[in-house]
């Protein structure tokens, strides 16, 4: 995902497998001459958010502890990351940004740091060696405050009226916790979060438990499978918690703010269908648990595909769960190599939409590509080709939304039904905890279909303004 309702009223907002190690070596590779030497680099390369990421280690673990309280705004953060150098280290970078260190470790010894921007510059007492695992420990405190996008939403830790909003992409989450900020380099989380007691905190993955003593509730969560950094959260409010295992043995939490359950209710009932459904489409659920988090943040303006459990400014409709629970598949379990290519994630997701529309009596896929198609050359849906946005400022715009859907669409009529539900299916299942790139999904279509869609791709992702002939 993505920030499923940053569009328009239209949409809804959010070969050769590509594993973790393949993933690190694009890491390091677009890290380029900055690591020619024993110097991790201060970004993984991207085009959009060069600063976004770091070169020379690999994050294999987060365990975060975390304590906030919602009247005050200020956040207590301990930060542990087990993390493997990719090349001999005398110095990296996090990504960190507001937030005051109290302390700062390599191992069990201090090492020294500074800050430049949102870089978190760490040379250690010794060199890491290539291939060498070790653990970074940051403390840190203060209030945390969201980062403004270059579109001039607002990502990262956003307070609310009884709590916070917790969604990172693109660039939020090295706003509460320092982090290999890329999606590129996934890792496996562990939370512990204390609130005041009769807050909810919810995160990622499994619900551990919780306790409360001295005024104060802990809770506790695991993501194992690997997880982006954006993906994460630590959303906390005055919530009504929903529990239950669906048929399937997927573990489901849903925290709702009270003065959206009304609404939320009917909508969040058809999760478990939903997730049938997708799973019949797009293989197996990638992850052991789901759920929703639903705040009240009118400030907010969208949703949030966060790792297993989406988060939501106000009660979704019925589109916007099926775009978010899409991106578990396309953008959660299969991850960006560049932001350049997020039609993958929000392309994907909107004709999760359009084929759960058709398939439940609703408009045909046909009839959504139509009218979209029926828009005049001067549509903001024709602004840019969705597969080279142009900045990080259009990659939540109508065309990555909209016009990615669409090139699915032709791909759909193309190769016809049996072929294309089969190159989806593929492209989640074969990357599933990895990455994918928009050349790896041009070649398992051609390869699953047999057909050249080369220039099918070119019309459709890269040519600028309104193809001529639908």
């Amino acid at each position: 995902m993505t920030k499923a309702l940053r569009r328009t009223a239209v949409l809804r907002r959010e070969a050769v497998v590509v594993t973790v190690p393949v993933a690190l070596a694009a890491l390091l590779a677009a890290a380029g001459p900055a690591a020619a030497g024993t110097i991790g680099a201060s970004g993984a390369g991207d085009p959009y958010f060069p600063l976004a990421g770091n070169g020379g280690y690999h994050v294999e673990h987060y365990d975060l502890t975390l304590g906030y309280d919602p009247a005050g705004r200020h956040l207590d953060g301990k930060a542990v990351l087990t993390a493997v150098a990719t090349r001999e280290l005398t110095r990296f970078d996090l990504d960190f940004k507001g937030l005051k260190i109290t302390g700062l470790k390599v191992g069990r010894t201090e090492a020294a740091y500074r800050r430049s921007g949102q870089e978190l510059v760490v040379t250690p007492r010794h060199t890491l060696r290539k291939g060498q695992t070790f653990k970074v420990t940051v403390t840190y405190k203060g209030t945390p405050k969201p980062v403004t996008d270059p579109d001039g939403s607002a990502d990262g830790w956003i307070p609310t009226d009884d709590g916070a909003f917790v969604a990172g992409e693109p660039q939020g989450a090295m706003t509460w916790f320092p982090a290999n900020n890329h999606p590129l380099d996934k890792s496996s989380y562990d939370f512990t979060l204390t609130v005041p007691k009769g807050r909810i905190a919810v995160a990622n993955g499994v619900y551990l438990g919780s306790r409360t003593a001295h005024g104060e509730t802990t809770f506790r969560w695991r993501q194992r499978e690997p997880m982006a950094a954006y993906l994460a959260t630590a959303t906390v409010g005055k919530f009504k918690v929903e529990r239950y295992t669906t048929a399937d043995g997927i573990q489901v939490y849903n925290a709702v703010d009270p003065r959206e359950a009304a609404a939320a209710a009917p909508v969040l009932k058809k999760l478990p269908s939903v997730l049938k459904w997708e799973s019949k489409i797009f293989g197996p659920y990638p992850f052991r648990a789901a759920g929703s988090i639903v705040d009240k943040a009118p400030d907010v303006g969208y949703a949030l595909e966060t790792q297993t459990r989406p988060v939501y400014d106000s009660a979704p409709d019925l589109s916007t769960l099926v775009h978010e629970s899409a991106h578990q598949w396309f953008g959660d379990s299969v991850s960006l190599t560049s932001w350049k290519d997020i039609w993958l994630n929000e392309g994907f997701a909107t004709y999760a939409e359009w084929l759960y529309s058709e398939q439940h009596g609703g408009d045909s896929a046909q009839k959504s590509f139509d009218e979209l198609y029926a828009r005049p050359a001067g549509d903001d849906l024709w602004a840019f080709p969705p597969g080279n946005p142009g900045s990080g400022a259009n990659i939540f715009g109508t065309p990555v939304y909209a016009r990615g859907a669409m090139a699915l669409h032709e791909l759909r009529k193309a190769v016809g039904d049996q072929a294309f539900h089969r190159i989806l299916r593929a492209w989640a299942t074969g990357h599933r905890d990895g990455h994918g790139t928009t050349a790896q999904f041009v070649r398992l279509a051609e390869r699953e279909s047999g057909q050249d869609l080369d220039s099918l791709f070119h019309t459709w992702l890269y040519v600028a303004g309104k193809p001529n002939t639908p």
